[in-house]
């Protein structure tokens, strides 16, 4: 596949046309990188000094509570561009652990040439302010929803907040009363519609573990 067959899989470069990718591609200094399975490629908390673009491959999320309470990881496969919220801003570092489950090839674009294509490309602009905007908006969202109206719904809530990406498998380190005292209910109740959410096939309990197969069910 020609790297601008690649770089159209991605959002920032939606749109332009294949004299611009080929102009784009030309002119810029693109990384590669391939990385072998089970590897961590980034950990919490590091500066953002390029952007990642996955082209093949999956990778896992991880992101711990500011307590250490109770940590979420989540699977994302190619195309997945990595984190872009974080090239810029006040505090410019990444905000989850990241792991190859297995062996994934990325495109890398240092943040000088970010700002280069930010300047020579309109239609790279606009596309990174879209995602930016759009990412914002979702986020500025949230407080207002609905609130939840049962124990189910506050667990749901929950889960659906702590997660990037509303769907696939996430699974949950978290201890039964962790979170009981996150949904404000006891833990016996807590452990009681988690079981029923499981024989209803929405989730599997292990040891300190709630492992969601598709999060997207739990609210459909």
């Amino acid at each position: 596949m020609h790297i601008y067959d690649q770089l159209l899989q991605f959002p920032l470069f939606q749109g332009m046309s294949r004299s611009e990718l080929l102009q784009l591609a030309g002119n810029t200094k693109f990384g590669f990188q391939k990385q072998p399975p089970r590897k961590t490629i980034i950990h919490e908390g590091e500066t953002c000094k390029q952007l990642l673009f996955l082209i093949s491959g999956e990778l896992e999320f991880q992101r711990q509570s500011d307590d250490y309470a109770y940590m979420v990881s989540e699977q994302v496969h190619a195309p997945w561009l990595v984190q872009p919220e974080v090239l810029f801003g006040a505090q410019p570092q990444y905000l989850y652990t990241v792991n190859t489950l297995t062996e994934a090839h990325f495109i890398v674009l240092s943040k000088d040439e970010v700002m280069r294509l930010l300047e020579d490309f309109l239609i790279f602009r606009l596309n990174l302010f879209n995602l930016l905007s759009t990412l914002s908006q979702r986020r500025a969202h949230l407080p207002w929803r609905r609130a939840p109206q049962n124990l189910r719904e506050r667990i749901v809530r929950f889960l659906l907040d702590h997660c990037t990406y509303p769907a696939g498998q996430k699974i949950f380190h978290i201890l039964m009363r962790n979170l009981a005292q996150e949904v404000g209910d006891s833990r016996l109740d807590v452990s009681r519609e988690l079981n029923a959410m499981q024989s209803e096939g929405l989730l599997q309990l292990a040891r300190g573990r709630i492992i969601v197969p598709s999060l997207e069910h739990l609210f459909m």
